[in-house]
Formats: structure tokens, sequence, C-alpha cells
């Protein structure tokens, strides 16, 4: 029989899922941020050499997580458009459920879900998996590079020289970028928008823009001067 999940539940499903992994592990978020817990057990099965796919298709990644992955040898990542589902599967169990693996999302909001445990529902657990399998099929895999991910973003910047984005405007005043999204937040330009961000009206008045990349995502670009010391 499948079991229901309440917030509590869900994390600590989804950390006995990924420990117990052995074979394979199939992590489905639309949002993607990892908190140091579940990094750890990642590396963990990375050094293993566990089989793991990772498919997201919501938010830009920042350049601390892109990194991160770039250093696991058996992570394979992919971007998936369109996508709302949030499913995580070993070879002998799985979670569907409202959380995504976002770190905002773990501590903060209320979730629900349904673990399904092979054994008990393999039916249930096979249709899991062959959807898991579909959407796998369907995203553009990413090789997770720093470089490529700036190139990428930086199309727009290119043609307007005046405007950056929210990791080079970061770097520009000598914050990360987790900071100057706090202060931007803190100012009135960014809003939270279910697991993200959104621009405000405040912000396009002053010449954001919010883009998007078939395969990163949507980023935001702000003018180089914008004035952070309102």
């Amino acid at each position: 029989m499948s079991k229901f999940l309440n917030t509590t539940a869900i994390n600590y499903h989804l950390e006995e899922l990924i420990k117990s992994a052995s074979e394979r592990l199939i992590l489905i978020s639309p949002y993607l941020k990892l908190n140091s817990r579940i990094k750890e057990l990642l590396e963990d099965k990375d050094r293993m050499k566990i089989d793991i796919r990772v498919v997201y298709g919501k938010s830009e990644l920042q350049p601390e997580e892109i990194s991160w992955l770039n250093n696991l040898s058996f992570v394979r990542t992919s971007f998936c458009q369109n996508l709302h589902a949030k499913c995580y599967l070993n070879e002998k169990s799985a979670i569907i459920t409202s959380l995504n693996l976002y770190e905002f999302s773990q501590i903060n909001n209320n979730e629900m879900g349904i673990l399904v445990e092979r054994d008990e529902d393999e039916a249930v657990y096979r249709d899991t998996y062959e959807e898991c399998q579909r959407i796998i099929r369907i995203s553009d895999e990413v090789k997770m590079s720093i470089e490529k991910v700036a190139a990428q973003t930086e199309e727009s910047v290119e043609a307007d020289t005046q405007k950056l984005t929210t990791s080079k405007l970061a770097k520009q005043h000598k914050l990360k970028t987790s900071e100057l999204i706090e202060k931007l937040d803190g100012l009135e330009y960014l809003e939270s928008s279910g697991d993200g961000f959104k621009l405000t009206t405040k912000a396009i008045e002053v010449g954001a823009e919010q883009k998007y990349s078939k395969r990163f995502g949507s980023y935001f670009l702000w003018p180089k001067s914008l004035n952070l010391n309102v």
C-alpha cells in the first residue's frame, strides 16, 4: 500500500531513498537548490558510482550549484521545459510529491506526497518509473559548466552592454549571488513567486528584464548602474 507523507515525512523518506539507492537514483524537480544534507548524500552515492539522473526545469542555476554538480562524475543533469512534476525514485521505492528539491521549500512550505514501495505496489512503481524515463528522454542533457551557462545566459547582454545577469551584478558589487538576491528582495526589486522570484513593477520601471533560455530556464538582466543603496 502507498503511504501518505507530510512535510516532515517527505524530507525523512527522501533522505532514506537517496541513502538506500544501490543501482539508480532519479530526482525530478522543477526548482533545484540543494541543501547541504542532500549534497552530502549525493556525494556519497557518487563515490559509490551510482547512476544518478537529475531533471530540473524552472529557475536559473546559481554558479555555486553548477560548480558543485560539475564535480560529480556519475550525476547527469537534464533540463526539461514546462516541467512541473516532482518525483524521487530509486530501484526500490518512489516518492511522488509537491516538494521541490529546493532548500526554501524543505524548510518553509507545507507539502504532501505519497511513498510507493516496489515490493508492495509494483504496478504503481512501474508506471512511475516509466513516466520518469519518459521525462528524461524528452529532456535536454546539460553539461554542467559555469562557462557554458555564462555563454548561454549572456546572449542578450552582448546586445545590451548596459545590463548584467544577477551573478555579474553581484560580482560588480562584491557580493555573493545569494546576498544580492536577498538585497534585491529587500529593496522590492524582487518578490517571491512559488519557489523562486519574479521582478516587481519597481524593477521593471528601472529597466530590469526577465529573459528565458531554452536550456537553462529563466534569468534576470539588471541595469549596470542599478542603485542598491536606495
